[in-house]
């Protein structure tokens, strides 16, 4: 069985003995759990320890804020008299205050493997608050559910935001103890930091490609409900920064996307034209729903589904950045006037477009709307930040 970090700390006394007789805090959200599935912080407390604080990033530690961009409050949990801290709420960096309720902090948040997931953006704010308190912080690994693929154009300089930690492509490639690692070299932390590796994980392995098959899956944010979702999410999350509707207020949220008076056969088409290679590794449906809230709520929205699942999925042909970016053009050629490009705060951003933001500068949205652009232009400014990328990560790999 494939045991992640929080298992292996559990199971060896001896990787818990730096632990004892110092005060501990859980940075977690529901997926943080157990392969009993018994919550990290009721198996940290069985397993004697002084659990004296939570954490919970975006979407909260229960993990009840459904919508994006909703905050969450400090709290005292009932039940364990615990102060449960917002990363997500007045602050989005630990404070001082916070930081003196602990001496270890143990980070055991699942990823999606994407930039703007923004578990990412808490790792590296609870390194550098660490680095000032000399604190410690601890990963419990956990799979990068996406895999090793790399995808997207690195943040440029200045793009820097919650979504945007550091000069990272959109799909990157490493799991949170493997990013931690990376932002103490890029940022050169002064901090004492720990990985609790997992015990048999294999991301190249089938079927699951970085998501182990003997694991169950649980959301870690309302909307990640299946693994199909975080396998298109480094595309489906650009539709936050669009008109269209990237499915919330559906069952299926960010793996379609879909908008009233859309001709989906049409725009599926004009993505075949363009780029029939970026299509590999997936199948796309027809489809028809109606959100029930968010964008286009109780209107009938035509659109694609994405399936990187079933006998379709090709793990290393599979691209959803490109994918998405596609779905764009191919909307542009056919509706040179489409409203695409949604104009509004993202995540505490006020003067720069949401998709910029998403993307870490201009670069993409550029590409859509220059009708002269083709798909081997995208290519050419993205294959660069893709191997840079890669080479400079690779040799920071656990596994």
């Amino acid at each position: 069985m494939t045991l992640f970090g929080i298992d292996r700390l559990l199971a060896d006394q001896e990787l818990r003995r730096p632990l004892e007789g110092r005060r501990v805090a859980l940075v977690g959200h529901p997926a943080s759990v157990t392969a009993d599935l018994s919550h990290s912080i009721d198996a940290l407390i069985a397993a004697g320890l002084n659990v004296t604080a939570a954490f919970g990033p975006q979407h909260g530690l229960k993990g009840d804020k459904q919508d994006n961009m909703v905050e969450t409050a400090d709290e005292t949990d009932a039940r364990l008299g615990i102060p449960v801290f917002s990363l997500y709420g007045e602050v989005r960096r630990p404070t001082g205050q916070m930081m003196s309720t602990a001496d270890v902090f143990l980070f055991d948040l699942q990823d999606l493997g994407c930039r703007i997931y923004t578990f990412v953006t808490t790792l590296l704010y609870l390194l550098e608050a660490a680095a000032e308190a000399g604190k410690e912080v601890w990963v419990l690994d956990r799979p990068n559910p996406a895999g090793r693929p790399v995808e997207g154009t690195i943040l440029e300089p200045g793009w820097e935001s919650f979504v945007g930690a550091g000069p990272m492509p959109m799909r990157h490639g490493l799991t949170m103890g493997e990013m931690g690692q990376w932002f103490i070299d890029h940022f050169k932390l002064d901090v004492a930091y720990r990985v609790i590796a997992m015990d048999c994980w294999q991301p190249e392995a089938a079927p699951g490609f970085g998501w182990p098959a003997d694991r169950i899956w649980i959301n870690p944010s309302p909307n990640a409900a299946t693994l199909n979702m975080a396998r298109a999410y480094a595309g489906t999350v650009m539709l936050e920064g669009t008109t269209l509707s990237e499915g919330r207020g559906t069952t299926r949220a960010l793996e379609l996307f879909a908008a009233p008076g859309l001709d989906a056969r049409a725009i599926h088409a004009e993505m075949e034209r363009i780029a029939p290679h970026w299509l590999e590794g997936c199948a796309l449906r027809e489809i028809f729903v109606e959100p029930t809230f968010h964008k286009h709520a109780g209107k009938l929205c035509s659109g694609l589904f994405i399936h990187a699942e079933g006998s379709a999925y090709d793990h290393h042909a599979f691209r959803p950045w490109r994918l998405q970016a596609l779905a764009f053009k191919a909307i542009r050629n056919l509706l040179p006037d489409y409203d695409l490009w949604r104009d509004f705060p993202y995540e505490y951003e006020f003067d720069k477009l949401a998709i910029d933001v998403i993307n870490g500068g201009p670069a993409l949205r550029t590409w859509v709307d220059d009708a002269a652009a083709t798909a081997d232009d995208l290519d050419v400014r993205t294959r660069p930040d893709e191997q840079e990328w890669e080479e400079m990560t690779r040799p920071l790999r656990l596994y």
